[in-house]
């Protein structure tokens, strides 16, 4: 019996970032069958490879993306994005919004989340769900990343009398993988949930992924037991009486740790109101801070600490949060917003850009457990799946990153580049496009 031979292809760019190693000017990416063969100049893999098919990209090529915090669930809820509205408030919102919505409605309006992923460039996510209809539809795009079902708006006595078991029987469900738990916060399920939810990840060999420190009311309702949070709980009939009224004296991220949640298999979104203690606390458990800079504004959460996180050393990724808060899920938006806070907090280092496009990348990988094997994102390297994104750029900028053999000029930094200039053209996903504007 004949079989058709593997067609070799050569992804080919004036600039790729292979994010392991340096950039590569005149670059190429050899895929095989889905994968990464090999990454160098466009010259040497054509030599080596005479039969390999020739793809020519325009611009930039760089790895897929990592979204480190979204829910793609609520992307037909972007209309309260602009609403305004306080975070309490905007969480009643929510709360009403969801009872609107059908399991059908569920799916459309993740798909087309999804699709936004791709056309903006993103191949990997930290996805939470809450819904677990819409776990299909996620597992059918190609994505990768981390599915982490949501436990949320519970107390013990919701959690016994049958949300636990459904709970299970999602994370546990036959056909569609879910690789991680996502405990909300302290303000919307009781604590004897949220060190259950610890519990049963851990047993499971699931990975963790919580809100922590996103608002000052969340960090008074931690501390002390009282404010809008407090309100809430009371108005939603929740029994939170470990908390209300008492506080616990502790920080969010205090809290965390103490329940057990914090280490190197949990990330968690956010941390805006953490202290150099509850920074250092963080990094001492290898935890990493997803940040999500245009939804914290749009929710008037605060800004996160962006320059410290960088100055310390602390392990990020890159978030865009769901449609309900952020005007859109293109995770290059996404960093030019955290550039200007992080030059408005007082970072001056020259490796700012470099180090946005590593947390978008690498960065997420490492928060999503997604850095070792065949499995591995946010990197262009042999053995990989091919999942990359290509940018166009201006000629001029690009030039200004290539050089010339003529010039002794410096090159222009191709992270700046990206982050000024980047429009996603093309996103491939196992080395087939599923996206392309070229």
């Amino acid at each position: 019996m004949a079989y058709a031979r593997t067609v070799l292809t050569l992804h080919a760019a004036p600039l790729v970032l292979p994010m392991t190693f340096a950039a590569i000017p005149d670059g190429a990416v050899l895929v095989d069958d889905g994968r990464v063969t090999a990454v160098g100049t466009r010259a040497e893999l054509v030599a080596a490879h005479p039969d390999a098919r020739v793809r020519d990209w325009p611009g930039i090529l760089t790895p897929g993306l990592v979204n480190s915090h979204a829910h793609t669930q609520y992307f037909d809820f972007g209309d309260l994005a602009g609403s305004g509205l306080p975070f309490p408030e905007w969480l009643h919102q929510m709360v009403a919004r969801r009872a609107t919505f059908t399991d059908a409605m569920w799916q459309e309006s993740t798909r087309r989340g999804l699709h936004a992923y791709l056309e903006t460039g993103t191949t990997a996510v930290a996805d939470i769900v809450t819904e677990p209809v819409v776990l299909a539809a996620i597992a059918r795009s190609g994505i990768r990343g981390v599915a982490y079902l949501e436990a949320v708006f519970a107390d013990d006595a919701a959690w016994a009398a049958g949300r636990r078991t459904e709970f299970l029987a999602a994370l546990d469900g036959a056909g569609v993988p879910v690789r991680g738990v996502s405990p909300h916060t302290p303000f919307t399920i009781s604590t004897g949930v949220y060190e259950d939810c610890v519990a049963i990840a851990r047993d499971r060999n699931r990975r963790l992924h919580p809100h922590i420190a996103e608002t000052m009311q969340e960090s008074e309702y931690v501390l002390s037991g009282t404010g809008p949070f407090a309100d809430n709980a009371k108005q939603f009939g929740l029994d939170f009486s470990d908390i209300l009224d008492r506080g616990t004296g502790l920080s969010p991220v205090e809290w965390a740790d103490a329940r057990g949640a914090l280490g190197a298999d949990c990330h968690i979104a956010h941390g805006i109101h953490v202290s150099a203690s509850d920074r250092a606390l963080l990094r001492d458990r290898g935890t990493a801070v997803a940040l999500c800079v245009r939804s914290n504004r749009i929710l008037d959460a605060g800004e996160p600490p962006v320059a410290a996180y960088l100055e310390e050393g602390s392990p990020i990724g890159v978030g865009t949060d769901s449609a309900a808060s952020s005007p859109s899920l293109d995770l290059l938006d996404e960093l030019r917003a955290l550039r200007a806070v992080a030059r408005g907090q007082g970072y001056t280092a020259e490796d700012l850009d470099r180090r946005l496009v590593e947390a978008a990348t690498l960065g997420g990988a490492a928060a999503l457990g997604l850095t070792e094997g065949p499995e591995r994102v946010g990197r262009l390297e042999p053995g990989v799946r091919a999942d990359f994104a290509v940018f166009s750029v201006p000629q001029e900028a690009l030039d200004g990153v290539r050089g010339s053999g003529a010039s002794s000029a410096p090159r222009t930094d191709p992270h700046g580049v990206l982050i000024d200039h980047g429009r996603c053209v093309a996103t491939v996903l196992g080395g087939t496009i599923v996206h392309r504007k070229v």
